[in-house]
């Protein structure tokens, strides 16, 4: 009796140990995780307190200011034509994400699906375009919109991105490699052509993949700047990129309304990734890219 009451208390004593080992861990998982969040967190709220505090209340290091000045966000639209840019932004990053969504789609499913000669050779050939630099075509894309009369136009900053891009292509390959087979063959025993299989039967059960490149290609063309800087130099088809450069270079000492600019080109990205938000995680999770 007395050995079994003995093996019992160590038994629970096992136990409390064991709980409180993984209570601990826990713990400690969720202080990284705050703390790390926390970081990414607090230069957005650091602008947006700068945003509205006065030119000579900027520099202090208090967050919420003594007399919030919300006329910073109208000087914003004066010092430069703003809600042009922005229109322009969302006319180069959606026909860009349109684009690409279709074309990488579609050049996925043939990597995927359609058996040919050297398929697999062409696609890590195409692939390995991706350890090519964004800086070492920047020059000869220049020289090719000069010569198709380009440069300064819009075309310059839509056509090039919009026929897909090795990354595109590999995420959707991965992505129509995990559906079954059989979808395809009853597709094929229905009568659908290549073109219906792709269209109407493969392409609406990828719809995580086309979130996450949506997103990405989205989030992408928004955030560039080397390539409109090289191809814009008027302010009428200038991106918010652009905008924001000038504007601190001619009102350096306006800091309060540079946030404030700031800010309001982060906004459309929150409201994008809120919509797709779990889309964007699903497809994450299922097309390869989570480390699985």
């Amino acid at each position: 009796m007395a050995v079994r009451e003995q093996d019992s208390v160590t038994t629970d004593s096992r136990a409390r140990r064991s709980i409180v080992r993984r209570t601990g861990r826990g713990l400690l998982l969720y202080a990284v995780l705050m703390a790390m969040g926390w970081c990414a967190l607090l230069p957005v709220l650091w602008a947006l307190s700068g945003s509205l505090k006065s030119q000579g209340e900027v520099s202090s290091t208090a967050l919420v200011p003594s007399d919030p000045q919300w006329s910073n966000y109208r000087l914003v639209f004066e010092y430069v034509p703003f809600g042009r840019m922005f229109l322009n932004t969302v006319l180069y990053a959606g026909c860009v994400t349109a684009g690409q969504v279709f074309f990488c789609s579609l050049a996925g499913y043939a990597f995927a699906r359609l058996p040919f000669k050297g398929r697999d050779v062409v696609f890590l050939a195409y692939l390995g375009t991706l350890m090519v630099p964004l800086v070492v075509t920047v020059v000869p894309q220049f020289i090719l919109m000069r010569t198709f009369g380009w440069v300064d136009s819009p075309l310059s900053m839509i056509v090039p991105g919009l026929f897909g891009s090795a990354f595109g292509t590999y995420l959707m390959r991965q992505f129509f490699l995990t559906l079954p087979t059989e979808l395809e063959e009853a597709a094929i025993l229905d009568g659908c052509s290549i073109w219906q299989t792709y269209w109407r039967v493969l392409l609406p059960h990828t719809k995580p993949a086309v979130m996450v490149l949506a997103v990405l290609t989205w989030v992408t063309v928004w955030n560039d700047f080397l390539w409109p800087l090289v191809m814009l130099q008027r302010n009428s088809i200038a991106t918010l990129n652009l905008g924001l450069v000038w504007m601190q270079g001619q009102y350096t000492a306006h800091w309060p309304v540079f946030m404030a600019a700031s800010l309001m080109m982060l906004a459309p990205m929150l409201v994008v990734y809120a919509f797709a938000n779990k889309a964007f995680v699903r497809g994450i999770a299922t097309s390869g890219l989570a480390g699985r």
